[in-house]
This record gives structure tokens, C-alpha cells and sequence, in this order.
């Protein structure tokens, strides 16, 4: 158990009081943030696995409709939230909800495929969260999730140049304080565009940064095989994978 989370805390709470005031015109209908509405399960998180400091850290993009939105953990599917990682916690709801994107909590049905095949790698390459999470840590970018009208899905990089900015000030601002709390050798993109924004971020920092493909089945290559993938990947940047001795 990590005992002391305020710092990560505290980062959660100031981006809930500096996204609190953007605005999203249309296509963008909703906007949900898990940081409130699923802060106990994340607190959960952060209590059990962020201890300091780690030797990589994973950074996504931002949540996704039957993980994070759900779960308030990064790639959070729900089984593999609450069976492997042994959280679960009350989840609320986003004050305006997407019809197409109901908020369910842990009674959600729906399986994340991004979720099921980040955490299922982590389970087969580690066995127990302990393992994993000894070396690793997994975060996202930006905590908010974009609906539009039709019930999909915008990503932060398609938002408009005008509201993407003041987005993506607030967001640099929190990655760089949790790459501090976490004092990582490597930070790691899941996707290219978490990746630019922690060069963004780091400049000249002695961290190491590269990148992993997304496991979205979006992705033609997550599709083709992305354990194999992605193990290649992290074995170019020198990051060695199996179970800790």
C-alpha cells in the first residue's frame, strides 16, 4: 500500500478545477470527466499501485467510453479493474449523459477491447498488480472524454485549435507534475500523440521517451498482434519485460 497519494491527489483536484471551465462547441455534445464522478476507485488506484518511484511510466491519451468513463482508472476494463487489480468502488455519474454513452460503473457490461488487452498483458507477463506495478505505472493524458451528437467519440488531437489549446496547457501543466512525482527512467506514449506531448513536456529532462502502438482494435496493427508488437517496442528502448525477481 502506498500511504501517502496528496501529491497525486492534489493533481487530480486542480485539473477538476482548471477543465471545470472549457467549453466544447459542437460536434462535441458531452463531456465527462471520471476524476469526478469516479474519484473513489481512482483513489483506490493510486493508494494501492503509485508508489515511488517507477521505472516506466505509460501514458494514454485520454479515457475511453467502457474503461476509464467507467472505472475512473486508465484502460480501466471493468474485469480486469475489479478481478485483477481487486478495486471497486461506488461510480457516479457526469452531470449531462450521452444516451449512447451511459455511465454504469462496475455494473457496466461492456468490455473495453484496449483495456482487456493493456491489463491482460500486464496479468500474463506479471501474474499479480504487485508484480506490474513495482516497475510500471499507467496514466492518461487528459481526463476528459469528448462525445459528440451522434455518440462518438472525439479524441483531444481532432478538438478545434481554439478550445485544444487552453486543453492541452492544463494537461501538460498535470503530466509534467505526475512525471515529477513519479521520477520514471522512461515515459512511454500509448500511441504517437501521448508520446509528442510528453517530449512536449520533458524537453531536456534525462528521461527517456518513446512509444508503443495503441491497443485500440481502431489500430490495424493492435490487430495483427499487439503483445508481440509492443515487446519489440519496449525492447528497442532498452525496457526489459518478464517477471521481477
Amino acid at each position: 500500500m502506498n500511504p501517502d497519494v496528496d501529491q497525486l491527489e492534489s493533481i487530480s483536484t486542480d485539473l477538476i478545477d482548471a477543465l471545470r471551465p472549457l467549453k466544447f462547441g459542437p460536434p462535441i455534445s458531452h463531456v465527462y470527466n471520471p476524476l469526478e464522478y469516479a474519484r473513489e476507485s481512482l483513489k483506490q488506484y493510486h493508494t494501492k499501485f503509485a508508489s515511488v518511484p517507477k521505472e516506466v511510466l505509460f501514458l494514454g491519451m485520454n479515457p475511453g467510453p467502457w474503461g476509464m468513463a467507467q472505472t475512473g482508472i486508465p484502460f480501466g476494463e471493468i474485469q480486469s479493474v475489479r478481478n485483477w487489480m481487486k478495486i471497486q468502488a461506488p461510480v457516479g455519474s457526469p452531470e449531462k449523459t450521452h444516451p449512447k454513452r451511459p455511465v454504469l460503473g462496475f455494473a457496466c457490461t461492456k468490455r473495453e477491447v484496449s483495456g482487456q488487452r493493456l491489463w491482460g498483458w500486464a496479468q500474463k507477463k506479471y501474474s499479480t498488480p504487485g508484480r506490474f506495478f513495482k516497475r510500471f505505472f499507467v496514466a492518461n493524458y487528459c481526463p476528459l472524454i469528448f462525445i459528440e451528437t451522434s455518440g462518438r467519440n472525439r479524441t483531444p488531437d481532432q478538438i478545434r485549435v481554439a478550445e485544444r489549446r487552453p486543453l492541452l496547457e492544463i494537461c501538460d501543466r498535470a503530466l509534467k507534475r505526475t512525471i515529477e512525482y513519479f521520477k520514471p527512467r522512461y515515459v512511454v506514449g500509448v500511441g504517437k500523440f501521448a508520446e509528442k506531448r510528453a517530449k512536449i513536456v520533458l524537453g531536456q529532462h534525462n528521461v527517456k521517451i518513446g512509444m508503443i502502438a495503441h491497443p485500440s482494435p481502431a489500430n490495424p496493427q493492435a490487430n495483427r498482434g499487439w503483445e508481440p508488437l509492443i515487446e519489440k517496442q519496449l525492447a528497442e528502448l532498452g525496457i526489459k519485460i518478464g517477471s521481477n525477481k
